[in-house]
């Protein structure tokens, strides 16, 4: 009866954050707000340079423009309220308001992991089975794999949370956001069942999609060894960035889910946070940008008629 007591009164929680030395918190919120003014002109330029180039309108470039807007998703969802609370002495939000950025970031979070699975099949089928690519990837399969990749997310991230959630005893989260594993170390019960969730939804929306990008790849690089010299470093630069994104995205995620979350501390998962939430955005529009000819020869025409 205590413990429902105290779950009822719980109406918001506090958000620690990384510190309270004002100094600190005044250089962190320009680093911030630098990343978050490069992420956001950087992800809507990409989307606009897609639009005004009828020679960017392939599915390549489409996925590049779900992701730009999965990675604007992102940092809104945290950054914003990060820099409000590095110069608040409160750093309270409120029950709802931490519920739903928990199920945005899982939201999103699994949708680019699915999303970048697709853009490593498109890139499979372009170098692989060039003559099916027009037929395979039309505009309708492309959409119709997006809406897929965010009903399947839903379902396996954002649904069981809904389903089971937990009861909290405890409003002070160790994080500057709310995130799941944070959150669920505030339970007034045993958290295993919550880990073996955790565990088995991370294998099935993380470790299966990055074999399939790295099964998919080796498929490329097969084909792509068979091509003439000359033709191989086009094949290979049209796939460079996405497998540096790749690489960004999927390492720091899988090194947050893939351990026990209650031996895991605290400030690790916040650290971690930082680089899958707030610089893997920045740096996606940065990596498709410099590695791509079609995407600089855009910006270039771009800004020369500015």
């Amino acid at each position: 009866m205590e413990t429902k007591n105290r779950t009822i009164i719980i109406t918001e929680f506090i958000l620690l954050g990384f510190t309270t030395d004002l100094k600190t918190n005044a250089m962190l919120f320009v680093l911030f707000f630098i990343i978050y003014l490069v992420t956001f002109s950087g992800n809507i330029l990409i989307v606009y340079m897609v639009l005004i180039n009828p020679k960017l309108h392939k599915p390549m470039y489409f996925f590049l423009c779900i992701l730009s807007f999965l990675d604007l998703c992102y940092s809104t969802t945290a950054l914003p309220r990060l820099l409000a609370d590095l110069f608040s002495t409160e750093r309270s939000i409120s029950y709802v308001a931490c519920v739903l950025q928990i199920y945005i970031i899982l939201l999103v979070e699994g949708s680019e992991c699915q999303l970048l699975t697709v853009m490593a099949y498109d890139r499979y089928v372009a170098i692989c089975h060039p003559l099916r690519y027009p037929v395979l990837m039309r505009l309708g399969n492309c959409y119709k794999l997006v809406v897929l990749v965010f009903v399947l997310t839903f379902m396996l991230c954002t649904l069981p949370s809904i389903l089971h959630p937990i009861t909290i005893c405890y409003n002070r989260i160790n994080h500057f956001m709310c995130e799941v594993l944070a959150v669920l170390k505030l339970s007034c019960e045993s958290i295993s069942s919550s880990e073996l969730q955790i565990f088995s939804v991370s294998f099935i929306t993380l470790l299966l999609p990055l074999v399939l990008i790295l099964l998919s790849y080796a498929a490329i690089i097969s084909s792509v060894l068979k091509i003439r010299s000359a033709g191989r470093s086009k094949a290979f630069s049209t796939c460079t960035s996405h497998l540096g994104v790749v690489a960004l995205y999927f390492g720091t995620v899988m090194l947050m889910y893939f351990g026990p979350s209650s031996s895991y501390s605290t400030d690790q998962e916040k650290y971690s946070s930082i680089f899958y939430v707030i610089v893997s955005p920045m740096l996606n529009p940065l990596i498709y940008s410099l590695n791509n000819r079609e995407v600089k020869d855009t910006m270039k025409k771009f800004f020369t008629k500015s």
